[in-house]
């Protein structure tokens, strides 16, 4: 079931099998864009609803135009800017585009991922005819995402063998938050959920300033109140706060290291910049689950970089 090898990986899925690919944002559950059966398998090895819409991961921002129809010029700019990278573009769909990667919308989500080993699957798969991959998190869904193969196995591990489903291993993640998804319908850029690539970037590079969220805004991967929970209940604290708290061994802290960990309480994480507090967070909160922690004290990162898409993984997973 786990394997190293991309042609091993590459076959399974051209066949309709799933496969857990590793991007440099999170581990994703990976099946045929084209293949209707083999995506209700992604859906119900997750849990996850029918009518929430998956990413399709490409090869090259040159297929972009294969999914998406009248792509803003801005989108175009921002795309050779940062892709491959944790940059995701809603646009309108074409008729490659399933109802059931969309969740019957009439937008598509598309990316191309940084990852070595995802970047050279996909290379293969499209010469062999297969366009995309859908590849939403490789776990349960609302839970922690995955940022390793092991976490893969440990959430969907049974799934994957009982059906004869690989897991390729690429190694841990290196930026460790999904992707920053971008609706790109007309002149103006509008984040749907934030990520790496921040907003200032995406200002400073187009010239144009960020929209705000719209009554027709289509549903994207991510978005839900409630998501990317451990068992733990997590508890979103201030450093002035924290020492108020009486803990005990059944409490974790993850928090920038320069803040100091109350008596009792498990060091889950100490990130010396938000980057490595990313990279670490989904760790973190995964271990906290090993340790059989009831709760986690959390004091939230601050800056206008990635702390804005920690932040909004952190409210989710408190919710």
């Amino acid at each position: 079931m786990r394997t190293n090898s991309i042609d091993s990986a590459a076959a399974a899925l051209q066949a309709g099998y799933l496969c857990a690919i590793p991007t440099e944002t999170v581990y994703g559950l990976a099946a045929d864009a084209t293949n209707p059966t083999a995506i209700a398998r992604v859906f119900e090895a997750k849990g996850r609803p029918s009518d929430h819409p998956l990413i399709v991961h490409i090869a090259d921002g040159a297929y972009l135009g294969e999914w998406i129809r009248d792509i803003p010029e801005w989108a175009l700019s921002l795309t050779k800017k940062f892709w491959p990278g944790p940059l995701t573009i809603v646009g309108r769909r074409t008729d490659a585009a399933l109802n059931v990667v969309t969740g019957g919308q009439d937008t598509v989500a598309v990316r191309v991922p940084q990852h070595p080993v995802a970047l050279e699957l996909l290379r293969n798969l499209y010469s062999a005819g297969v366009p995309g991959l859908v590849a939403p998190s490789a776990n349960r869904f609302g839970h922690v995402s995955p940022t390793s193969a092991e976490h893969v196995l440990a959430d969907l591990g049974d799934y994957l063998s009982a059906h004869d489903d690989l897991v390729l291993d690429g190694g841990l993640c290196s930026v460790g938050v999904e992707s920053t998804i971008v609706l790109a319908l007309d002149h103006t850029p509008v984040i749907l959920r934030p990520g790496a690539v921040s907003s200032a970037d995406i200002e400073s590079f187009t010239g144009t300033p960020i929209g705000h969220m719209r009554a027709e805004t289509p549903r994207v991967s991510g978005a839900l109140d409630s998501h990317y929970a451990p068992r733990a209940k997590v508890l979103l604290v201030s450093e002035s706060e924290l020492h108020n708290f009486v803990t005990h061994s059944g409490v974790g802290l993850i928090a920038r290291d320069d803040v100091v960990t109350p008596p009792q309480c498990v060091r889950l994480l100490a990130a010396n910049t938000n980057e490595d507090y990313a990279r670490e967070l989904y760790a973190s909160m995964r271990h906290a689950d090993e340790l059989g922690l009831e709760t986690i004290l959390v004091v939230a990162p601050s800056g206008d970089d990635v702390a804005i898409a920690i932040n909004d993984r952190l409210k989710r997973a408190a919710f």
